[in-house]
This record gives structure tokens, sequence and C-alpha cells, in this order.
């Protein structure tokens, strides 16, 4: 390997590479072969194209850039220390440690210019789709013929590993066919994953994949070729209507004794091999964590234009807010994740002589009436809107050339649709929302995680929710997501039992800042509960409720949530009719519960009555904390059956009888003497 001369360009590069390895070195942990393959590409694309401001990295305009291959972090944080953000180095010396600003893989809400949380592949690829795709959509909504308000590029770097996902692939088609001209991704082609070379398993042409996607693609043939990547880049600007990738050919490792292998993707490289690879760039063996002045100075100067770019567009935007104050209003409101004032004032309210009505459907009617007082509200399912009771009347879908309609078609692409508006929401300006059945967020699980890992506000509509959909049988009827969506951290589900929880359960939703929300609908109809006999739905925002007292002191208490909460409200009168007094309490979500205090909680589950009986057409599991060792649940152990709702709730004891008996063998002390055919719980 022979020394390569250094220019201020090269310098810049090096210092990016070797602040990299030092850091993954020092933590003993990490990825330095990304860093030094990558560096240059990196380096051309923040240096000359990339339009940000690090003393304002929430600047509404800026370029985004998403480093999909988070295991590549360290390239990332040395990129925002030299460029100006406020990470300092004593961050980058303690890469990886505990409670630092520089953790393992990129973490949006911990470390100031991260724009996604990324590491687990693919993901990135697709939050940048969702990027790109809010800000056409807000471009399309606030630009006028005079006036640019929103006019930026989202960028990415994506690795082999990226590519081989499913769920980029699903992305990729989607971006394709919205023509996302404002997407540029830089593919580091390096031809090694972590077991070994790409040639094992990933022997596909890459950009002819690409190009039957609808994406503009390109080759550079050497990854150290600043000109070329410069020039590529520029062609990729200059295309205005396909989404851009450009496969760079680099070398993982490049510069170490282990370059062009895998031994160098996701390990240290080792004392003696760090003083080799700076011996090749012509560094002191000695020295680490060395910035050299002049490159100090140079890579800030990026950050300085970029504030003045943004300066620039304060001026044109307070020009703007005086030609169109309604809209700049609004679009001031939607980057701060707040409402327009009344904005909930108009949602339908519903009575029992309005006849039954599923919460699928009552869902749709709330997002109806939200989206005409918050126009940025920006989503749509899976292939699913007539199923999941989307809006679609009177807006024409976000399509190319039709930009500013807010209802998305994402097609039959469940990940990719739950990655991109994890990305709506990091991006700003939109309210992300999007629909499937609830069976098939397993699909999408991978990107649920990683927005409430990001604290991301957007809402996850699951209509479909139980057994009671009925023919379409066992592939299709969910019995463990509820317990499965409720185990992740930082995140709300909530299971209306009726047409006016639902109603609430969307003003929870739009209300949460840093956490997603799961709403979890019927398809079957649903009597709508009579509020002036039952406890107001408002009490769905404290997670459970009283909704139905006995004369009393309660013998037993029954719980419910989404469909069974009718259900046991018959059980609490036939209950009733046999001198026992039960208490009904309705408990939309675990999770909103487990925020009231402890005196809230004794009111609504006093301590002293442990006979309680909790019904739930879903996995049992978790639902002991609330019944005692004293109560059980009528629940699913097993997946369901195909045919008539009705019959198949009946199969499994979802019936006011069974209710009744259960109920009765609890305050027996004999909660497990139900036969088996009837109960599977």
């Amino acid at each position: 390997m022979a020394k390569k001369s250094v220019d201020l360009d090269q310098l810049s590069i090096n210092t990016i590479r070797l602040l990299s390895v030092d850091a993954v070195q020092k933590a003993n942990s990490g990825h330095p072969g990304l860093p030094l393959g990558a560096a240059p590409m990196a380096y051309v694309l923040w240096s000359r194209f990339l339009r940000f401001n690090p003393k304002d990295p929430h600047w509404p305009d800026r370029d985004r850039f998403v480093l999909s291959a988070g295991h590549g972090s360290a390239l990332l944080y040395s990129l925002l220390h030299l460029y100006g953000y406020d990470l300092p180095l004593k961050e980058i010396k303690n890469f990886r440690q505990l409670h630092s600003m520089t953790p393992g893989h990129p973490e949006s809400n911990l470390t100031p210019g991260v724009e996604v949380t990324t590491g687990p592949l693919g993901q990135g690829f697709a939050n940048g789709v969702g990027m790109a795709m809010a800000e056409a959509f807000l471009g399309a909504t606030y630009n006028r013929d005079d006036h640019t308000v929103m006019d930026h590029y989202t960028y990415s770097i994506v690795s082999d590993g990226d590519l081989m996902e499913g769920i980029a692939s699903e992305a990729a088609s989607l971006a394709g066919h919205l023509k996302l001209g404002k997407l540029i991704y830089l593919y580091d082609d390096n031809l090694i994953s972590l077991d070994g070379p790409t040639n094992l398993a990933f022997t596909e042409d890459r950009m002819a994949r690409f190009d039957a996607y609808g994406w503009h693609t390109q080759h550079v043939a050497d990854g150290n070729d600043l000109d070329a990547i410069e020039n590529a880049i520029k062609l990729a600007q200059a295309e205005k209507e396909r989404p851009s990738i450009i496969a760079v050919r680099t070398i993982i490792g490049y510069g170490s004794p282990q370059e062009g292998t895998s031994k160098v993707h996701g390990s240290p490289l080792g004392e003696e091999n760090v003083r080799k690879t700076k011996e090749f760039f012509g560094w002191d063996p000695d020295k680490t964590f060395v910035i050299p002045d002049e490159v100090k100075d140079h890579l800030l100067e990026a950050g300085k234009r970029g504030a003045e770019l943004q300066a620039d567009w304060k001026q044109r935007f307070d020009a703007y807010k005086g030609d169109f104050s309604k809209e700049a209003e609004q679009f001031s409101l939607s980057f701060k994740g707040k409402f327009p004032e009344g904005w909930d004032k108009d949602l339908p309210k519903f009575a029992p002589a309005d006849g039954p009505l599923a919460t699928r459907q009552a869902s749709g009617k709330a997002l109806e009436a939200l989206k005409k007082k918050v126009p940025y509200l920006f989503g749509g399912s899976a292939d699913l809107a007539s199923s999941n009771d989307m809006p679609t009347k009177g807006d024409v879908s976000f399509q190319p050339g039709h930009y500013e309609n807010s209802n998305i078609w994402f097609g039959v692409r469940e990940h990719a649709m739950g990655a991109a508006l994890n990305g709506m929401a990091q991006h700003g300006g939109v309210h992300p929302y999007g629909g499937t059945f609830l069976n098939f967020s397993d699909y999408m699980r991978g990107a649920i995680r990683l927005t409430a890992l990001a604290e991301s506000s957007a809402t996850f509509v699951f209509t479909h929710d139980s057994i009671g959909l009925g023919e379409d049988g066992p592939t299709h009827q969910p019995v463990e997501q509820f317990v499965s969506l409720r185990t992740i951290p930082n995140i709300i589900v909530l299971r209306p039992a009726d047409a006016n929880e639902t109603v609430e359960a969307w003003r929870v939703a739009m209300l949460q800042p840093k956490t997603p929300v799961v709403l979890i609908l019927s398809r079957q109809k649903l009597p709508v509960l009579d509020q002036e006999k039952y406890g107001s739905a408002r009490g769905l925002e404290k997670g459970a409720y009283i909704l139905s007292e006995c004369e009393g002191i309660p013998e037993i208490i029954l719980i419910g949530t989404g469909s069974e909460v009718s259900l046991i409200l018959e059980a609490q009168a036939e209950l009733k009719k046999q001198g026992i007094r039960a208490r009904v309490v309705s408990m939309p979500s675990w999770e909103l519960f487990e925020q009231q205090d402890i005196a809230y909680h004794h009111q609504v589950l006093p301590p002293t009555i442990r006979k309680r009986l909790a019904v739930e057409i879903g996995s049992p599991i978790g639902w002991h904390k609330y019944v005692t060792d004293e109560g059980t649940t009528i629940s699913m152990n097993r997946f369901g059956l195909s045919g008539p709702g009705e019959e198949v709730m009946k199969y499994f004891g979802f019936t006011v009888e069974n209710v009744v008996k259960k109920a009765k063998s609890v305050l027996k002390g004999e909660p497990e003497g139900i036969e088996k055919k009837e109960v599977l719980s």
C-alpha cells in the first residue's frame, strides 16, 4: 500500500477516518471498516452539498442526512463533532460508554444532529423515504410562485446489508413510484458483509434492481475519487423525477492491514493495526484523537455557510408570513408539534340511538374530522384504506404531481410504511399515521420499536383486532399481538370499547409529543355505550376507569377492553339478577393506567377486592398483575378458527353465559373450573 499525497481535502478525510478509528479502539468495540472506506463520500457530501446549521439542528428547511448503515456510527459522530455540532471531543472519546452521547448506534433523541435512530439494517433507508415524502408534501402545501419555504434534499449512506433487507425493497419501490427526486442515497458498495464476501449471498445486479424500481442509478468506480463522487451527486440533484442511488465502490477498512476483509467490519483494529493504519496515512502512530487546526477551520466553514443559508431562509419566511399569514402560522405550528386552536372541537359524538358501530368506523369518522382541522395529518393505509376506514373522500391521494394531497397509498408494504411514518415524524411538519390489520403489525414491529426508541410521535391504526373478524380465519385473527405491542417500552396501546372511546383515543394519540400510539380497533359493530348511564368515555385518558358501578361494595371486578367491554356489561346485569355485585372497569390502555398515581389505581381496582375477571380476546400474558392471584381471565391460548364471527366467539367462550359462569367460579375460589372446550384460558 503506497502512501497518498496529502492536501487539505485528504487531510480532512483522514482526520474523519482516524478520529473514528481512535473512538472504536478506545472503546474496544465498534465498526471501523465503514468509516475508513466511506469517509471520502461523507466528506464530499458534508463539505460540498449538505445544507445544515450546526447551531440550529432543527432548522426546518435543512437537508436531512441519514446514516442507514448505523453500525458505522463512529463516522457520524466524527462528522458531527468536526462540522461544529454540540458534540464535544470528550463524547467521541466516550464512544459506546454508559450514558455517553455517542451510543453504539445513532439515537436521534440523544445526539444533536442525528436525524433518525438507525442500526437495524434497512430501517434508515425507509426512514429517508418517509422524510422525502414529508418534504414533498410540505413543499406542495406551502410553497408559492414567489415564495419557497420548503425545498431540501434527503441524503443517506446505505450499505449492502441495508439493500439485502426486505424493508429496503418495499421502500425503494414506493419511492420510485412516487418519483421522489430529492432523495439521494450513497451506496457503500464494498463487497463485504459481516460474515464474509457478499458474493456468498448477494450477487444480483443491484443497480438493475433500482432501475426497475424507477430510480436514477450511477456507479463511481473509486470511492477515493472525490471529483467523481461530486459529479455523481450533481447529476443526482439534476434528476428531478427519480430518486437516486449512487453505487460507490469502496474498500472496507481502507488503509488498515485488514482492508477488504470482513475482519474489519465489526471489531476494533487492535493497537498494532491502528499504528500501521496511521502510518499508512502519514500520521503519528503515538498520538490519538488528533484534529489538525487547518482541518478544524476548514470543516467548520460548511456550517457557517449553512447559518447564512438559514438566515436567508428566515428572511424569505418572514416575507412569506407577510403575504400568507395563515399558511405561515400553520407551518410554524406543525414544526412545533402543535395544532390549530379548536382542532378537536368538531370531533364526532355518538349516542346509543345511532346504532352499533365498529370502532374502525368511528376511527374513520374521527380522522375525517381531524384532517379538516389539522391539514398536516399525513398518512394512509397499506392497501386497506376501505377496510381500515381511512379517509379518501374528496382528496386525491399523494401522488406525483399531487404532492399536496395528504392521503397516502402505501401499497402492501407494512414494514416500509411503519419506518416511513417514523421518518416523517422525525422530519417534522407533519403528524403521520398509518393503518393495516392488527395481525400484520408483526410485519412492521421493527419499525414500531424504533419509533418508540426514537421518541417519535406517530399513530399506528390497527383494525380487525380479534377472532371476531370471523371467516378469514386464524391466519388473519390476531391472538398474541395485544401483549406483543404492550411489551414495547415508550408506547401507548389503546383498545377502545365503543365509538366514543375511539374518538377519545384519537384525542390522546394527537397529544403525545414523544410517544407513538397504537389504536386497536374492531371489524365488527359494537353498541355505543350510554354515557348518561355509564362513565364518560373521557375516562380513557387515564387508561382504565369505572364504567359501571354496582350497588354497594363490589364482590368481583370485571375488567374488559375493546369489544369485550359491552360483553361484561351484559354479564354484570345478569350477575345482578343473581344477587352478585360486580363492578365493570373499561381498561383500554395499560400504559396510561400505569401513569396514574396509586390513589387512582386503588380507586379503580381496590386492593381489598381481589376477586377479578379480565375478559380480552387475546393472550392472557400480563393480565395477572391486574386480576391478582384470586382472579383469572377469559382469553386465548391458541389460534382462532374460520367461521362466522359470532359463532367463533361463542365457541371460545366469549359469551354472557360463560362470563357469568367464570365470575361465579372466581367467587367460589375455583377460577379454573371451566371446561376447556368452552374457555381456552
